[in-house]
């Protein structure tokens, strides 16, 4: 009965969420990355004062990886994560998907001018256009507020082999309510000094509301772990930081499947 009241909580609250967002997602998202490529990680390491490359050493700590591995690398970005991961073991087979060609743009730049190489795909992750059982590793990082989530994770688990681990990060939404009210109100504020100190465009600058909006719509660190494990996931596991602003999961796809 547990699973059963789980998964239509899940499914109204992810019918919610794409009915909300729908528009953003599908006609809005991809100007906005192609107008913030540029200047994407340096907007960051502001917004978070600092912070962004503990957050991104935080996250590495968690994941354990082995010679050879093959990784997927989900809404890579400019591949923040993918270089890190190289810098750590230099021999993995780096796979980097994203939607937004300015985004993978900047990243292969970046890669490029450290000596790496990570193979680049501009696609859907909601389909992901790799067989089963192919990643022993597969990581997502500060996307899935943009996601169809319950899709993107059973993609994920589908092309990871049994075995296999998954790594996520993202702001997520804190369970205090002090917290998280004091959270939406720095957004608002560092959204707006960073487009002003970016000058970011009008495409960017629209979708301010969208940012906080959809953070307050999606799921604390304890409901993401619920649905890793409702989604078929073992050994699922959770770091927050920051109050419950930002979370680190890592879960496993069962070595049966």
């Amino acid at each position: 009965m547990a699973n059963g009241v789980r998964s239509i909580q899940f499914s109204e609250r992810e019918e919610v969420r794409e009915e909300q967002f729908s528009e953003v997602w599908t006609q809005e998202l991809d100007h906005v990355f192609a107008d913030v490529a540029k200047y994407y990680d340096r907007a960051n390491h502001v917004a978070s004062l600092g912070m962004w490359n503990w957050l991104r050493d935080r996250f590495l700590a968690t994941m354990e990886l082995k010679s050879g591995q093959k990784v997927l690398d989900v809404c890579a970005g400019t591949n923040a994560i993918g270089i890190a991961l190289l810098q750590k073991q230099a021999d993995l087979d780096v796979q980097a998907i994203d939607r937004s060609v300015a985004m993978q743009q900047v990243g292969r730049e970046r890669a490029g001018q450290r000596g790496l190489h990570i193979d680049s795909t501009i696609g859907d992750v909601h389909r992901l256009p790799f067989p089963d059982n192919y990643f022993d590793v597969a990581t997502l990082q500060y996307a899935s507020r943009h996601l169809r989530i319950m899709d993107v994770f059973s993609e994920i688990k589908r092309v990871l082999k049994p075995g296999g681990h998954f790594y996520h990060c993202d702001m997520l939404r804190p369970s205090n309510k002090i917290v998280e009210r004091l959270y939406y109100g720095y957004l608002r504020l560092c959204l707006t000094v960073t487009g002003w100190l970016f000058r970011s465009g009008p495409s960017a600058l629209a979708c301010k509301k969208y940012f906080v909006s959809a953070l307050s719509m999606f799921y604390s660190a304890n409901e993401l772990s619920n649905l890793l494990t409702y989604l078929g996931f073992k050994q699922v596991s959770s770091k927050s930081v920051l109050g419950g602003m930002i979370a680190f999961h890592k879960a496993v796809k069962d070595d049966n499947v």
